[in-house]
C-alpha cells in the first residue's frame, strides 16, 4: 500500500471522526453526555452504529474528545495574556475580552464544559478537572514572575490561580445565557470589577504567613 493511499485513507478517518464529534456537540445543545445515545450520534453522521467504535471506545471516550476539543487550544492563548505587559487592570480587561470572544466563537463547546463540569460521566469530569488544572499551574506559573508576588509561596499562588480561573470559567457560563447588548456590557464590567476585588485582595494578602487565630 502506498504512502498517498495510507495518506488519503488517514484523513478520511480524521474527516469522518471529526463528523462524529461535531454531531455529538450539536446533540448535547439540548441534553447531557450521560443520556446521549452512540446510535443518536452515529444516526446524525449517517454510519452504522459498529462503526463508531473504529474511532472511539465510548460515549465518554467521545467526551473526553470534546474536553480537548473545547479546552485544549486555550493554553496558549491564556499563557499570552498572562506574558501581556501592563498593570493588572489591563491584564483583567484582556482576559475578560478573551472569554467573550471565545463564548462567542464556540458557544455549543462552552456549553458543553458549563453542564458537564459537574455532570455525570466520570471520565469527562476528571477530563475537564485536568484542563482547568493545567490552566491554573500556568496562571501560577505567570503569577509568580509578578514583582507583587515577591515572597508568596507556591500554596498560595495556586490558590489565587485557582481563584482566577474558576472565575473565568463563571464569567464563560454567564456571558452564553447573555445576549443583549446593554446586558452583556453590564455583566463585563461586573466580571472585570470582580477580579479587581481578587486583585485588590492579593496586594493585602499576607503571602500565607498571616498570624494562626488565638485560642
Amino acid at each position: 500500500m502506498s504512502h498517498t493511499t495510507l495518506g488519503v485513507r488517514q484523513a478520511q478517518k480524521q474527516k469522518t471522526r471529526q463528523a462524529l464529534l461535531d454531531a455529538a456537540l450539536g446533540l448535547l445543545e439540548e441534553q447531557s453526555l450521560s443520556s446521549l445515545g452512540l446510535r443518536e450520534v452515529t444516526r446524525a453522521v449517517g454510519m452504522t452504529p459498529t462503526a463508531f467504535y473504529r474511532h472511539f471506545d465510548s460515549t465518554a471516550d467521545l467526551g473526553v474528545a470534546l474536553v480537548e476539543e473545547a479546552l485544549g487550544s486555550l493554553h496558549a492563548v491564556i499563557r499570552e495574556v498572562m506574558a501581556a505587559t501592563g498593570d493588572s487592570d489591563e491584564r483583567i480587561a484582556r482576559a475578560v475580552e478573551l472569554i467573550v470572544r471565545h463564548v462567542d466563537a464556540y458557544p455549543a463547546h462552552v456549553r458543553f464544559i458549563a453542564r458537564e463540569r459537574h455532570g455525570g460521566v466520570q471520565r469527562v469530569r476528571e477530563a475537564i478537572g485536568a484542563q482547568l488544572g493545567q490552566f491554573a499551574d500556568e496562571v501560577r506559573d505567570a503569577l509568580a514572575l509578578d514583582p507583587q508576588s515577591a515572597g508568596w509561596n507556591d500554596d498560595d499562588l495556586l490558590m489565587l490561580a485557582r481563584l482566577y480561573v474558576d472565575h473565568m470559567v463563571l464569567t464563560a457560563s454567564e456571558f452564553l445565557a447573555t445576549t443583549e447588548g446593554d446586558d452583556r456590557a453590564r455583566l463585563r464590567d461586573l466580571m472585570e470589577r470582580q477580579m479587581r476585588l481578587v486583585s485588590l485582595g492579593r496586594r493585602h494578602w499576607d503571602a500565607g504567613n498571616a498570624a494562626p487565630p488565638s485560642s
